[in-house]
């Protein structure tokens, strides 16, 4: 399952197997460790309602759980990297039947979770940005599994992208 992903120093330089979206994935990723900001008393409160702090722990236990679904359905055909494994399989099965990048979908409904649990305006910009790295790390993506998969096309057509119906996050073709 781990192997074969191509990383290579030479890759991160140049950027051959867009490692540069990987590298800006996991910036932002990271970067959810900042503190929050701002406290609650900006908002005017003494601490942040209980029902959101839940509610975004719920967020966050979905966004696991729909790594762990997308981790498990690809199997061998799994990559950090957004150029496809050259021997991958296309799923459309399991959550591939729902979106064509589920865990792309499980890491903005984990980082959603922090915004809301939080209520950080910190964490809210990085959301947005995460958001706007997958999309083109998606994008990205995609190109090759279309030169892999003829009926990828049509795939596209039929399925969400990442978060059905999101401006943005929701595109049918690769020329959107």
């Amino acid at each position: 399952m781990f192997s074969g992903w191509g990383l290579s120093w030479a890759g991160w330089l140049d950027n051959r197997r867009g490692e540069w979206w990987l590298a800006a994935q996991l910036v932002l990723i990271t970067a959810h460790l900042l503190p929050v900001w701002p406290a609650p008393a900006f908002w005017g409160l003494v601490s942040w309602p209980r029902l959101l702090f839940g509610f975004g722990l719920f967020l966050l236990a979905l966004g696991l759980i729909r790594a762990v679904q997308s981790l498990l359905s690809l199997g061998a055909s799994l990559s950090p990297l957004p150029v496809p494994k050259q021997h991958n399989q296309l799923i459309r099965t399991g959550v591939y039947s729902h979106c064509r990048h589920p865990m792309y979908q499980a890491v903005l409904l984990c980082s959603l979770g922090v915004v809301v649990a939080t209520g950080s305006l910190v964490h809210l910009g990085l959301f947005l940005a995460l958001a706007l790295v997958l999309r083109g790390k998606a994008r990205f993506e995609e190109l090759g599994l279309r030169q892999l998969h003829p009926d990828y096309v049509a795939y596209a057509a039929a399925t969400p992208a990442i978060v059905k119906h999101w401006p943005g996050l929701d595109w049918s073709a690769i020329n959107d």
